[in-house]
């Protein structure tokens, strides 16, 4: 490993918490798409990411090229699988990577792998022809009539003529089998 990548993967652990087998794919997974899409980190919204997951390795992602939640460049289509897709803003290019399958290994014998094996080897990459999406959006804030809270607007619902935030209103359910 390079200076510069065992650097990176430091400033991973620190904002982490630990060093474990889902923060490593995250890292390989981010120096795997630093080369496929010659990017080095997101100063704001030009790479996105969709997670399929919600778990460790997405902090290397976010720590390693600046894809974020609160940017707007780092979503969730929680699916449960180790995979990342990532977009080019401007449409050049789009690549989904799907960690190959290792569930033949214990949980130390599968970080030793992890660890050794280049990004090359541990992804399958499937280049996107979808569009990326949308830039991220500042809705203005709305008063429930139910709570009295803020809201943001998009995400009020309107119920016997009440403007209700998710918590307050309630889904008619009848047709949901």
């Amino acid at each position: 490993m390079s200076e510069k990548e065992e650097m990176w993967l430091t400033r991973c652990i620190e904002f982490h918490g630990h060093e474990c087998g889902g923060l490593w794919i995250g890292f390989k997974a981010a120096l795997y798409v630093r080369k496929l899409l010659d990017v080095e980190h997101s100063s704001d919204e030009e790479l996105v990411c969709v997670a399929e997951n919600d778990a460790c390795g997405v902090d290397a992602i976010q720590v390693m090229l600046g894809c974020s939640v609160g940017k707007g460049n780092l979503l969730f289509k929680l699916r449960g699988k180790q995979a990342f897709n990532f977009y080019w803003r401007d449409g050049r290019r789009a690549v989904r990577l799907l960690l190959k399958e290792t569930m033949s290994m214990g949980r130390e014998e599968k970080l030793e792998y992890l660890k050794k094996t280049p990004p090359e080897e541990l992804f399958s990459v499937e280049e996107l022809h979808d569009t990326p999406p949308s830039e991220a959006r500042i809705f203005s804030s709305v008063k429930c009539d139910g709570c009295k809270e803020l809201t943001a607007e998009n995400m009020l619902r309107l119920q016997n003529g009440k403007k209700l935030c998710l918590d307050c209103y309630r889904p008619y359910t009848r047709f949901i089998l």
